[in-house]
């Protein structure tokens, strides 16, 4: 089991994607950094998710898209260059009893760089460190990367990313037949904001998961939707309203929170 109850509350890029100005905060913390992770904990959850790649001196940094702001490529450059944070500097920033979702973003040079320089043969000691002291979901739309992590690192869960409107009829298969955990969808990959008649009802679908021994994730609900994938019996949501989420959700939902 991933998560301890369900739905777990994971912070998006930790307390949410952008810039954003917490509860009590006098000024916003950007997304994929150790202040949005640690707001993301001090509003109640036990759970968040960051972005990682790799650069060019085969290191690992927290950053979501494959440039910098100025549209510099991150696997062009140092991660001292880069100004992002180092995955292994957050992981010692972060409290041992707040769970990751490690989001791996693999790169084009992945597909021509030698193995050994690969985000994923990269990633493999930081993860079998890190997974002795904390609880990990490493998550990717990389199908191949999660392959190697299953054979490399058993015993951390794994989970399969799908891309927006994604059929969830494709997603859940595919994620079963990777022989993965847990399978992540976008809202939009769901039917509720933009209906596909070919798909089953959202409660048939997160079922057909769970009997294929799937925890399911669904990101980026938003707080009036929330309640919507509590009941459709979705293990966790990735969110970016925090606050929000968690009002909406109220005494009967769960917040993943420390303690709980």
């Amino acid at each position: 089991m991933i998560f301890d109850r369900t739905p777990t509350l994971i912070g998006h890029r930790g307390h949410g994607s952008g810039d954003v100005v917490p509860p009590g905060a006098a000024a916003p913390v950007a997304e994929n950094t150790p202040p949005s992770l640690l707001a993301a904990v001090a509003g109640g959850l036990s759970w968040v998710e960051i972005d990682v790649t790799r650069t060019a001196d085969d290191d690992l940094v927290l950053r979501h898209d494959p440039t910098t702001a100025d549209g510099a490529h991150l696997v062009d450059l140092p991660a001292a260059a880069s100004g992002l944070p180092r995955l292994a500097d957050v992981f010692d920033t972060l409290p041992a009893d707040v769970a990751v979702d490690v989001d791996v973003k693999t790169v084009l040079d992945d597909a021509v760089d030698a193995p050994s320089r690969r985000t994923g043969a990269l990633l493999l000691p930081v993860l079998r460190r890190e997974a002795r002291r904390r609880r990990l979901l490493v998550t990717s739309f990389d199908p191949s990367l999660l392959v190697f992590l299953r054979d490399e690192l058993p015993g951390v869960p794994l989970g399969l990313l799908t891309w927006l409107r994604f059929p969830l009829w494709h997603a859940v298969p595919a994620a079963a037949g990777l022989g993965l955990d847990a399978v992540a969808v976008h809202t939009g990959s769901c039917g509720t904001d933009h209906p596909d008649t070919r798909l089953r009802p959202l409660e048939h679908c997160v079922e057909v998961a769970h009997k294929a021994g799937l925890e399911t994730v669904v990101w980026c609900p938003t707080a009036e939707a929330a309640p919507r994938y509590a009941a459709a019996g979705f293990d966790a949501m990735v969110v970016n309203d925090v606050p929000g989420v968690l009002a909406a959700l109220g005494p009967s939902g769960s917040s993943g929170s420390l303690g709980s």
